[in-house]
């Protein structure tokens, strides 16, 4: 009898712990997403209650909270602080980043508590990251009137943070603060796996769920192969025994995608982008915005388990791929920087959507796109997931930095760059990068104003640098991270991001009437400047017309221009 009496005690109180841990997306019927107090109450509850779950907070953000994680494993027996060799993997899921697209923070809540409740199994090699909402802000500022298209829940928060930035575009800018918690939360958990929790816009489709994954060629060399043709088909496997049919994030605007389309190439501004330089198998979900709520998280969920379950029946292996990728960059001798789809390699995936088709708008008259629900289809589309490298820069010895550029250096130092100051002052031969031509943003862009097409000419060049000023030597495991934010001509490199725009305003000038008779004595003793003036204005009409033309040309080789200007201020030392 008195076993009888403990069993239904401790069922008792099982079930009430499972209701007080009962989400308001759950009380709800699946119509409701959590507020952001709710959301992290709802946590301190679950650290508290068990002590497989660990809580902790680590820097601020522009919302003035600070960023929350929260690690979840099969016991306590874990840390924050990846150790080294650890045979454990670690699996960090980030939700909320758009919180206008909360499937994964009401998902990630149902996975957490269904684990420690015993539920559901969580396997020994796995431990469970968890940001309950990264963008606080855009949690905060909630309507239900944002993402207007997206079919629930009744209200959600909105996709810019604080500062009314689009986080997920500032993983190597780092204008926000959650930006900077971000990276300290990540290099410090190392994680193997990473999946970022969102919801798609675009096209009307059949499909639930689609994924993002880090680009097998961007991720390169034996990870790269692994996540192709191992990891990504595995995770479709697993969720088409969940019954969801499972296809790449459909990255087609048009009218339909059922002429095929090219994997989304994510850069290093992206939260997969960003992992991919740290070695990191990184993923983004993309549940369907026009999908009922409830369904949304359901997948969402499901998507969580099967990268659970592949990762422990894989762990062995991912470990030992990022450890021996990790050691290939610290002696690679060149690092791709720019990437351009391959549009004569395709391969097959099976696509149901919706018939395309167009009527009368409501509003114009004219003719506008619609999507028939009633002619559904499943046709064979091309899938295009190759690229090529067309730039490869070579590795220098060394990286130096002026201490004057302290906002990049900060950066480097927030992402765990080797690095050691000068501690005299010192002549190196360097080579130094000149930009010779680049072209702006026409428009802001998340702050900046993007520099792109970046035109260089490299020349070596003895130079004194500073006590205090910061070397960076290239044979460490940041090396590909290094070379993607400090090589100009990358996509998402500092200089792209308006990190050095000072260099690209002249300081100094001079007066026409004074530096007349100081040009003519400087070219008396210069023949060579002198031969290169005369051979312009014999070749270029215009220019032998134009006396404050022959002017500049003269001051610009002379000593007295200023070396500052268009000379990029990261120098390579080769030697």
């Amino acid at each position: 009898m008195r076993k009888i009496l403990c069993f239904l005690l401790l069922l008792s109180t099982f079930k009430a712990h499972s209701q007080a841990l009962s989400t308001p997306f759950e009380k709800s019927n699946g119509n409701q997403t959590s507020v952001y107090s709710e959301i992290i109450d709802w946590w301190k509850k679950l650290d508290l209650q068990y002590p497989q779950v660990k809580m902790r907070t680590i820097g601020a953000t522009d919302a003035g909270f600070p960023l929350t994680v929260v690690m979840v494993g099969k016991d306590s027996n874990y840390s924050f602080q990846r150790p080294k060799n650890s045979k454990t993997t670690v699996i960090l899921i980030n939700n909320g980043i758009h919180p206008g697209e909360p499937d994964g923070i009401d998902a990630s809540m149902m996975l957490a508590r269904d684990i420690v409740t015993g539920k559901l199994a969580l396997p020994e090699n796995v431990v469970l990251a968890i940001v309950p909402v990264y963008n606080i802000g855009g949690c905060l500022d909630r309507s239900k009137n944002y993402r207007v298209d997206q079919n629930g829940p009744e209200e959600f928060g909105f996709r810019g943070n604080s500062q009314n930035l689009d986080l997920n575009r500032d993983f190597i800018k780092m204008d926000s603060k959650e930006a900077k918690a971000f990276v300290a939360m990540y290099r410090m958990i190392d994680p193997d796996v990473m999946i970022d929790n969102h919801v798609s816009n675009g096209a009307d489709y059949q499909h639930v769920m689609t994924l993002i994954a880090s680009q097998h060629n961007k991720l390169g060399g034996a990870m790269g192969e692994f996540m192709n043709k191992q990891f990504e088909p595995g995770i479709y496997t697993l969720m088409k025994k969940k019954g969801y049919d499972l296809v790449p994030y459909v990255n087609s605007f048009g009218e339909s995608p059922e002429q095929g389309w090219p994997e989304f190439l994510e850069g290093p501004r992206y939260s997969s982008g960003y992992a991919s330089l740290w070695q990191t198998f990184a993923f983004v979900p993309e549940s369907h915005m026009l999908k009922p709520y409830a369904q949304r998280v359901k997948a969402t969920y499901a998507m969580m388990e099967c990268f659970i379950q592949f990762t422990s029946e894989n762990a062995e292996t991912i470990i030992g791929l990022r450890q021996r990728a990790r050691l290939e960059n610290i002696t690679r001798a060149e690092f791709p920087i720019n990437w351009t789809l391959n549009r004569n390699a395709s391969s097959t995936i099976q696509f149901r959507g919706y018939t395309a088709g167009y009527k009368p708008s409501t509003i114009s008259g004219l003719p506008r796109l619609y999507y028939d629900r009633t002619k559904p289809f499943t046709k064979e589309v091309k899938f295009y997931n190759e690229y090529t490298a067309d730039k490869n820069i070579k590795k220098p010895k060394a990286y130096i930095i002026p201490q004057g550029w302290w906002e990049v250096i900060d950066r480097l130092k927030l992402n765990k760059v080797q690095y050691y100051q000068l501690f005299r002052d010192t002549v190196m031969t360097v080579e130094v990068y000149h930009i010779d031509g680049y072209n702006a943003g026409a428009r802001p862009y998340e702050k900046h104003h993007l520099n792109g097409d970046v035109k260089l000419t490299a020349s070596q060049l003895s130079m004194k640098f500073r006590k205090g000023d910061v070397v960076i030597p290239m044979n460490q495991e940041a090396n590909r991270f290094v070379m993607e934010v400090l090589e100009p001509q990358a996509p998402d490199s500092y200089f792209a991001w308006n990190f050095f725009d000072a260099i690209l305003g002249q300081k100094e000038g001079y007066s026409d009437y004074v530096f007349e008779e100081t040009a003519a004595e400087f070219l008396k003793g210069s023949p060579a400047v002198k031969k290169m003036l005369d051979d312009k204005r014999a070749s270029d009409t215009a220019f032998a017309r134009n006396g404050g033309a022959q002017l500049e040309f003269v001051y610009r080789n002379s000593p007295y221009y200023e070396p500052a200007n268009m000379r990029y201020p990261v120098y390579r030392l080769l030697q």
